[in-house]
């Protein structure tokens, strides 16, 4: 018999999978052209040619084994050096080659994250409304229960008094993603010094560690005049979890790292603990070239300003239809209220209009909806009749 709980996780598949393969069917039908798809979070740019080139100059130049055998557990000494330079001459930082530790992703980095600080059956992760909605199972996954703080929906700030209401002593991680998905909010400086605050003085009043968990895939996606403190400098006990899926457009390259804050408790042994997980977990690696790769360009990224012009144009035309959003300070992500109390009733009448977006219930925050703009700047012109005649079915 196969493993009751992943049986019972597939009643449960993703809700933006589900709408992303309707995409492609309704695509297949009336063309791809005429389906104004805004549910998967997948880059429209291109990646940044130095980073082509130099995966063309590693394969012309570097010995087989180099580019296509395993790399050590912890990461290619070359990335790791590159990403803590990077990281120190951007923010201000002292993080060495040993605090750096090499994932497949984002994803990948979270989960490591989650393991290493998660002990007991039970331990609790907090994490703020809205949220990506795959936190779940990687809490699940590593022994841990997700709480999730209710929504600040006037700001998407963080509800503090709901956090001290929900901070008991089972919490071990506070998880942060910030510019946030799916609302495209940034977290402030007064936001993130007031969360360490609160962090500090729980764990002396608990007598153990919490750690901030920073969720950062969107870190280089912030619109002009926005500011986007780096997370780790405010609080000593953080990991910080980064892909260049985002600001490279390299999603399927599946190549990111974790950082540990080199002023934490854990500094000297996190990035060996991460390795024995990959043990466990069956991580060992990612990709050597990739590594390689990013080594050699980890200050590019690609023309991500399409995404701006996308936001300015939807924000402007939405809240002049009658929409409500809180306007987005980066990502490629804006997360409006639903024209009904019900997200998923409001998404299902969309596609009447091929407008495919994904209710906010499956983000913690019901009587939303997540727009994901990463595409072209002429389809969100061309979908705006579409979102024109949905708004006047609520609003007349």
């Amino acid at each position: 018999m196969l493993n009751s709980r992943y049986v019972e996780m597939t009643n449960h598949e993703s809700v933006i999978r589900k709408i992303f393969m309707y995409g492609k069917e309704r695509a297949a039908q009336i063309g791809y052209e005429n389906v104004f798809d805004y549910s998967l979070g997948n880059p429209s740019v291109p990646a940044p040619e130095r980073f082509n080139g130099a995966i063309r100059d590693i394969l012309r130049t570097q010995d087989d084994m180099a580019v296509h055998g395993y790399s050590p557990v912890l990461g290619i000494s070359e990335a790791r050096q590159a990403v803590a330079a990077s990281l120190n001459r951007r923010f201000g930082m002292h993080y060495e080659e040993k605090h750096i530790f090499m994932t497949a992703g984002a994803a990948g980095a979270v989960a490591h994250a989650l393991r290493a600080v998660l002990e007991e059956p039970g331990d609790e992760i907090i994490a703020f409304a809205p949220y990506f909605s795959e936190y779940k199972p990687y809490a699940e996954g590593a022994g841990g229960r997700l709480v999730v703080v209710p929504a600040d929906t006037d700001s998407f700030q963080i509800h503090f008094d709901a956090l001290e209401r929900l901070m008991g002593p089972k919490v071990k991680a506070v998880l942060v993603n910030t510019p946030n998905n799916p609302s495209g909010v940034v977290y402030s400086e007064e936001t993130l010094l007031h969360l360490a605050q609160i962090l500090q003085d729980k764990q002396s009043e608990y007598g153990h560690s919490i750690y901030l968990i920073s969720d950062e895939p969107y870190r280089e996606l912030v619109f002009d005049g926005v500011k986007a403190p780096y997370v780790a400098s405010c609080y000593a006990n953080t990991f910080t979890c980064y892909s260049f899926s985002k600001s490279m457009s390299v999603p399927g390259e599946r190549i990111g790292y974790v950082a540990v804050n080199p002023d934490s408790e854990d500094a000297g042994c996190a990035v060996n603990v991460f390795g024995q997980i990959s043990r466990e977990t069956g991580h060992n690696c990612p990709p050597s070239l990739m590594q390689l790769a990013v080594a050699r360009c980890i200050s590019d990224t690609s023309d991500l300003s399409v995404y701006e012009e996308n936001k300015t144009i939807l924000y402007r035309e939405l809240t002049a239809m009658g929409f409500s959003c809180v306007e987005p300070g980066g990502t490629f992500y804006m997360f409006p209220r639903s024209l009904e109390p019900d997200d998923k009733a409001f998404c299902e009448r969309a596609k009447k209009y091929d407008l495919l977006l994904v209710p906010g219930g499956g983000f913690g925050c019901p009587g939303h909806f997540r727009i994901a703009y990463c595409i072209p700047t002429e389809k969100v012109i061309r979908s705006l009749p579409a979102f024109r005649m949905l708004a006047e079915e609520y609003l007349g």
